[in-house]
């Protein structure tokens, strides 16, 4: 701020050198005027002028300094009174267009919540007739045609779960209930809902638990889950998926392992990034991205690691690795 403060002043400054040049050459080249005098006079000028700059920087540069620290929280309360005119001036600016853009917020912020409510109001909605087609297509007689439509019907369903749980997640600390969760009805419920997918595929299911119980939130868990069990069961072929539990340690480790097409190398990196659909196969249009996006975002607010192991052509295994020490146990009093 020094620096800055002799920038802003530097024509002040220059100004007071060049006056105190000019009298102290005027005394060396005039002889009626005696040199040594004048010499202390602007000596002692200069002192005085050194000290009220000094005086005038924490004065004049208190209101700037506090500009220069003010976090971009819109919290006015932060900035120094204003002393000079000038100050009175940018003070006013500010303030007024803080306070436009806190309204500009404010309705920008009503709106969001406006669309989000709306749009759970129609998810809510079409998950009725939804239902009902369920109904419907379990009383189809015909196998085949019965299978290719709970394909898609599993698929719409997936969407508007995958799309209801966007909306949830930036309020998802609002929503947590930790408890114990006994890990093989929570996979098996899943499983039951993949079955028509798993059965046109021919896929099955093998499960290891040597780990009963985690202590987690039983919703978003599965949220998380379904997000792996649907990628496994959408890259593999006529195979079993594995899923098994195991202590590492003192952490707590599921993984679904499967031996489908794997992932390549350059895309590992960014499989949890928004919107991001695989390099080999990226004509999939049915691909939205956002299913390993949003079971990474939510197994982060569960302090839940989420780790990948994939070659090409031989599987991936997605690991869920729970805290060591789990700080929900003082919540729960466990």
């Amino acid at each position: 701020m020094i620096k800055h403060y002799i920038v802003e002043r530097r024509s002040w400054i220059l100004l007071f050198v060049v006056i105190h040049g000019l009298i102290l050459f005027i005394s060396y080249v005039d002889p009626q005027i005696p040199f040594m005098p004048i010499l202390y006079i602007v000596f002692l000028s200069a002192l005085v002028f050194i000290l009220f700059l000094a005086i005038r920087y924490n004065k004049e540069t208190k209101f700037y300094k506090s500009m220069e620290a003010w976090e971009n929280d819109l919290d006015l309360a932060a900035l120094a009174h204003s002393s000079s005119p000038f100050e009175k001036i940018v003070e006013a600016s500010v303030i007024n267009q803080t306070e436009r853009l806190k309204q500009r917020a404010e309705y920008n912020q009503m709106l969001v919540e406006q669309e989000k409510d709306e749009l759970l109001s129609w998810i809510h909605e079409v998950k009725t007739p939804l239902s009902a087609m369920r109904l419907i297509v379990d009383r189809v007689d015909d196998e085949a045609i019965r299978s290719q439509i709970m394909y898609e019907w599993l698929r719409i369903h997936l969407l508007l779960d995958q799309q209801l749980h966007q909306k949830r997640i930036p309020f998802m600390e609002n929503d947590l209930y930790i408890e114990l969760i006994q890990i093989k009805s929570l996979i098996t419920k899943e499983m039951i809902e993949l079955q028509s997918w798993c059965m046109q595929k021919g896929i099955g299911f093998e499960l290891n638990l040597e780990v009963q119980e985690v202590l987690s939130d039983a919703k978003w868990l599965a949220f998380i889950m379904r997000q792996l069990l649907t990628n496994a069961v959408k890259y593999s072929h006529s195979s079993d998926i594995v899923i098994s539990s195991y202590l590492r340690g003192e952490q707590a480790v599921v993984e679904v392992k499967d031996t489908g097409r794997g992932i390549d190398a350059r895309d590992l990196p960014r499989i949890f990034e928004k919107g991001y659909t695989s390099t080999a196969m990226h004509q999939d249009h049915a691909a939205t991205g956002m299913g390993l996006y949003l079971a990474e975002k939510a197994a982060k607010l569960l302090l839940i690691h989420i780790e990948v192991q994939s070659e090409p052509g031989a599987g991936t295994t997605f690991s869920l690795v729970f805290p060591k020490h789990n700080p929900f146990d003082q919540i729960t009093g466990m």
